[in-house]
């Protein structure tokens, strides 16, 4: 194998495929790259038995071929070599890197050891990649990060003809953002768990590559994603979502809304005193919103803004100032609503355009209160 390829591309490709390199491969051969030479192109493809990812760039091909190597080895590599043309070839059991003066000589491992990448089902639709990038950033904030239990560390996609529905939940917080796409079936109905990480990974480096296609094993098992040349795989997680949906109430009495940016700067200013596992305290009343942390004998902060407040007089809350900060950074609007059945009960917060608009239901954030001592 012997090919030539331009610095940044090849840096850009290596960096984006070693991405779903696992810490702790299996076996060795699922550290390495497969990297194949043939057509005027070079493909570059991970696996681990999970998850795979696969693209294709243009490169001058000499002497078509197939190497494994390192995958993280390589990306740091490419990463430190002069901005200028690379040129790779393979003789017996090493590949040899030459940039300029830079010259670098990498083990490879046997070929014919790799497993056989899975096969891209058949594409079930196509979703505009901003908005689907954007959409998995709002509810992935949810997600657990607890491995223990693997159900919560993914994202529920439920599909019904042209609406998609995300969901997440660590069970302190729940987010849910329903957008649309182009299913191939309008008659498509049906529900998937994917690892909120995958999800994550593909918002972040194929959401902006314009539009984003969906593929859906009939099995079951596999969820594909491609864009832009680029193409990966992931295996779904199995077992019963909890049934989510639900929880959020049907009717609001009591709703507050303040302006987004303003609240958030305040959390964090006040949570600063706030130790770890204390809450931040909220007032709503008409007119204002007071919130405070910390106790009289240590560090305390107070701080004072703006509120609309309708169908109470006064109403106070507590949270977890992270899920709360978490929460109001993943809204695009001016202002958050804040909708309550009981101060002892779940808030549902939803982003609006103006003080006195309506409020957009298309993404909202369940978050649990904390108990205050009485």
């Amino acid at each position: 194998m012997k090919f030539t390829i331009e610095r940044d591309v090849l840096t850009e490709a290596v960096g984006w495929t070693a991405r779903s390199l696992s810490p702790r491969p299996p076996v060795p051969v699922l550290s390495g790259l497969l990297i194949t030479a043939a057509d005027g192109e070079v493909s570059i493809a991970s696996f681990d038995y999970e998850t795979s990812a696969k693209l294709k760039v243009s490169a001058v091909i000499e002497e078509e071929g197939t190497a494994l190597v390192s995958g993280r080895l390589l990306a740091e590599i490419c990463r430190a070599l002069p901005n200028s043309a690379v040129n790779v070839s393979v003789h017996e059991s090493k590949m040899h890197i030459q940039c300029r003066t830079a010259s670098f000589n990498l083990s490879t491992m046997p070929v014919a050891d790799y497993p056989e990448l899975p096969a891209l089902p058949t594409i079930s639709g196509t979703i505009d990649g901003n908005s689907f990038a954007k959409s998995v950033s709002q509810v992935v904030v949810a997600a657990s990060k607890d491995d223990t239990i693997p159900l919560l560390t993914a994202i529920l996609v439920e599909i019904e003809g042209k609406k998609m529905t995300l969901f997440a939940t660590d069970r302190y917080r729940l987010a849910m953002r329903e957008l649309t796409w182009e299913p191939a079936s309008k008659n498509i109905k049906t529900s998937v768990l994917v690892k909120a990480k995958t999800m994550s990974e593909v918002a972040k480096t194929l959401g902006g590559a314009g539009d984003l296609n969906i593929a859906l094993s009939d099995s079951h098992e596999l969820i594909g994603f491609e864009s832009g040349g680029r193409r990966t795989t992931s295996l779904l997680v199995d077992g019963e979502y909890p049934k989510i949906r639900s929880l959020f109430p049907d009717s609001t009495p009591i709703h507050a809304i303040v302006r987004t940016s303003d609240l958030l700067e305040a959390v964090r200013r006040v949570s600063l005193v706030a130790e770890r596992n204390t809450p931040v305290r909220l007032v709503f009343a008409e007119g204002q919103v007071s919130l405070d942390a910390g106790t009289g004998e240590d560090a305390q902060a107070t701080e004072t803004l703006s509120a609309h407040l309708e169908g109470e007089d006064n109403i106070t809350v507590a949270f977890n100032p992270s899920y709360l900060s978490e929460g109001l950074n993943s809204f695009g609007t001016e202002f958050v609503r804040f909708s309550f059945t009981d101060p002892a009960k779940p808030a549902s917060i939803s982003g609006q355009k103006e003080l006195m608009g309506k409020d957009e239901s298309d993404y909202r954030y369940l978050l649990m209160p904390v108990r205050l001592p009485n």
